[in-house]
């Protein structure tokens, strides 16, 4: 099926977050793209934060690059992630974010909420590797402010390990050891994660829905 929205060298396209870290993951996949951008979060122009209804990460992805693309008149990107965990019924899913504690700060305090995933798994009786499977899912969401929008959807399968290992990346990086790897996502340099190169998407959900974004939305000269 043919995109909704394409873009092109020179546009300018609002990355619909206002998390630092995953701003950060935005930027890596963007610098490999050969397609001068104008990049620029959704947290630098002061956008509203849309409240994130949704049961679905589809539903979350849209409802924030709607709101991005018609408060700023330009199109946007969203992402709308989460880890999924079966022995404790896919949880925490759409509500990842909401399972982590709150520093100071306001921001984000990943370690509570890798310890009540654990905690979950403990009382399912989830101890072996076959067990503890989970995977990381990311839905991307291209948006323009006439309504327009695209989805692009990744999955990456892994177990969860505990005690959290690395300190690279961010979110539940620590304790997400993907198939076929002997370490976590917070062991991982990003370029491993998040590299992508025409016909290659890096490792991560995120890389993999950004590959199919690239594929098919991205005009390149």
């Amino acid at each position: 099926m043919a995109p909704n929205i394409t873009l092109k060298a020179g546009d300018r396209l609002v990355v619909a977050t206002h998390n630092a870290g995953k701003l950060v993951e935005f930027r890596q996949l963007f610098e490999g793209l050969g397609v001068d951008l104008d990049l620029v979060s959704a947290g630098e122009l002061d956008l509203p934060e849309p409240d994130e209804t949704g049961t679905t990460f589809a539903e979350n992805a849209r409802i924030k690059a709607h709101a991005a693309a018609r408060s700023s008149g330009f199109i946007a990107l969203s992402d709308d992630s989460g880890l999924c965990v079966d022995a404790i019924g896919g949880k925490p899913g759409v509500y990842t974010a909401n399972w982590a504690g709150v520093r100071p700060d306001g921001g984000r305090d990943f370690s509570v909420g890798m310890r009540r995933v654990e905690d979950a798994l403990q009382a399912a009786g989830a101890s072996t590797p076959a067990q503890r499977h989970g995977s990381f899912n990311a839905t991307l969401c291209l948006a323009a402010p006439d309504g327009r929008d695209d989805l692009y959807v990744g999955t990456v399968e892994g177990t969860l390990v505990w005690p959290p290992r690395g300190d690279l990346g961010f979110g539940f990086d620590p304790v997400f050891m993907p198939e076929g790897y002997d370490i976590t996502f917070g062991e991982m340099p990003s370029e491993d994660k998040h590299s992508w190169s025409h016909g290659k998407a890096g490792l991560s959900h995120r890389a993999k829905a950004f590959a199919k974004l690239v594929e098919s939305a991205i005009e390149r000269g």
